[in-house]
């Protein structure tokens, strides 16, 4: 069969062999405070002349990354590493997979991929030793495993894949100078923040900025809301259940989730702007009103993206800063943090490939990448203090003191009720549309569907 067509057609370039001088690493071994220990295990494993074919979505900086992480495990075992990027990821790994010419490992940036292709026999399963391995080292390790499990070819259920690089979205961004001027305190459950949003008002303070504007892709930041409600409100089983529509988007807890959201920015009072300008503000416009003077919002939950988009020159951890949302006190529900991340899978068995996926388990596979920048991990065997920035180590914190992790739901739904009936429909419930009547609507586009 022939290969790939995107890389007959010259669009992908495969990167040369990863550098393995040791000099030529970002960290001289044994330098810093990095788990060498670990990186000296890895030599046990013999990989002289063998090539190491890692696919993902980065490119540019991020590429740059990655194969500064690939090339320890390059020194260490002998390997030729080589990783390429591209854009059209999704695409392309199912064309690769189809021709025969998939690479060793792929990075997939969403786990429901990952469930496709394995049930197509596309993906090695990595076993019950992973899955254990999973629920021992990473913090809510159970999560973790059960977003990593499908069905294979065979009918059977089994882990595919590894979660390395993770993105935290359960965040609140504040000014610590706005909150020290008012008094305010960092709110440590859900009936606190409530208290706190009312307290605002109180003040003659407006507490929230919310845009849900995002171009074609207006709404989405509505499901986050949505997202983290659910798994304040409700077990993590009821969430899964949401996301494989087993319990439907009418069912009076995922109302009631929305409506939750609706507490925050459908009340006038509560959001700037008003209720009515919640959709049409746009989301990277919507924190600037921390910053302005005097302040038009204190509070704006975001994703760890967000201070792309604060003010030039803004420091985080001095003029910005950011809490966990948090959970409810009475529900007694733990910790649960949504996010994303990034799912490693074999798609091309080789001893090579077995071991990399073991450097992915090694702390010094992490430490590498934390010390630089834009990671995050919840492998509870890692140095944090080796984080590159406190930002970075007090988001790490938060995901390994969680009990829950999720992924974004609706990255998970099919496209047209993920990135379609549920970012429209949440763009008319910020515009006054009950809530009952919008989950009838998206339940409607999903049943369409069947």
């Amino acid at each position: 069969m022939k290969r790939s067509l995107l890389a007959a057609a010259g669009v992908l370039a495969l990167s040369a062999g990863l550098a393995q001088a040791e000099g030529a690493l970002t960290f001289p071994v044994g330098e810093g405070e990095f788990n060498w220990e670990s990186f000296e295990a890895l030599k046990a494993t013999d990989l002289s002349g063998e090539q190491v074919t890692v696919f993902g979505p980065w490119l540019g900086p991020d590429q740059e990354l990655v194969e500064k992480v690939l090339a320890y495990f390059a020194e260490a075992t002998g390997a030729d590493v080589r990783y390429t990027g591209s854009d059209s990821f999704e695409q392309q790994i199912v064309v690769d997979a189809e021709a025969g010419s998939a690479p060793n490992v792929a990075v997939f940036p969403q786990p429901g991929l990952v469930s496709d292709m394995a049930a197509r026999g596309f993906i090695a399963p990595l076993g019950s030793e992973t899955a254990d391995w999973v629920r021992e080292n990473y913090a809510a390790g159970d999560s973790w495993v059960d977003l990593s499990t499908f069905t294979g070819p065979d009918g059977n259920d089994d882990v595919f894949g590894l979660f390395y690089k993770v993105d935290v979205k359960s965040l609140v961004w504040y000014v610590p100078e706005t909150f020290e001027d008012f008094g305010y305190d960092i709110p440590q459950s859900m009936e606190e923040l409530k208290a706190l949003t009312d307290q605002m008002v109180a003040d003659g303070n407006t507490p929230w900025c919310i845009g849900l504007g995002s171009g074609g892709a207006t709404g989405w930041p509505a499901t986050d809301w949505v997202e983290d409600m659910i798994l304040r409100t409700q077990d993590p089983g009821v969430y899964d259940q949401w996301v494989s529509n087993e319990i439907p988007f009418t069912d009076p807890r995922v109302v009631n989730a929305i409506e939750e959201f609706g507490y925050f920015a459908r009340n006038d009072d509560y959001v700037s702007g008003g209720a009515g300008a919640v959709a049409s503000t746009d989301f990277r416009d919507s924190p600037k009103g921390l910053f302005a003077s005097p302040p038009q919002c204190l509070m704006h939950r975001q994703a760890s993206f967000i201070p792309a988009f604060f003010p030039e020159g803004t420091e985080v951890g001095l003029d910005a800063d950011f809490f966990y949302f948090p959970a409810y006190a009475e529900k007694d529900l733990g910790s649960p943090v949504l996010g994303a991340g990034t799912l490693w899978s074999i798609t091309n068995d080789s001893k090579g490939a077995r071991a990399l996926m073991e450097f992915l388990k090694s702390p010094i596979g992490h430490e590498v990448w934390m010390a630089q920048q834009g990671f995050l991990t919840p492998h509870k065997g890692v140095n944090t203090d080796v984080y590159a920035t406190d930002t970075l180590k007090k988001m790490g914190e938060i995901l390994l003191s969680a009990d829950t992790f999720r992924f974004d739901a609706s990255d998970l739904m099919p496209g047209g009720v993920g990135a379609g009936s549920f970012w429209t429909g949440m763009v008319g419930y910020a515009g006054g549309t009950p809530a009952e009547e919008v989950a009838a609507e998206i339940q409607s586009s999903w049943d369409a569907l069947k």
